[in-house]
């Protein structure tokens, strides 16, 4: 599943029983926003214990694929929150 919520922000989940997030932050947007952050929510909303990366690229995952929803309605709501 791919979403694309507001410029710059590319996030890719998968489910197979585990579920994987990517999050890309553009150059212009990483005064804003921190992919390795963002990850780190997702991670935790898939019973994850983090992920990492750079500011602008990073990846994590988590044992519960079944809330890949939940972790990018995770993210959406902290990129809401800044």
């Amino acid at each position: 599943m791919l979403i694309r919520p507001p410029d710059g922000f590319p996030v890719r989940a998968g489910e197979d029983g585990k579920a994987g997030v990517v999050v890309g932050v553009t150059p212009d947007l990483t005064s804003r926003f921190s992919a390795v952050d963002l990850v780190k929510i997702a991670s935790e909303a898939l019973g994850g214990k983090g992920g990492g990366g750079r500011p602008d690229m990073a990846q994590a995952g988590g044992p519960d694929g079944a809330k890949a929803d939940a972790a990018l309605s995770a993210i959406e709501k902290a990129m809401a929150g800044a």
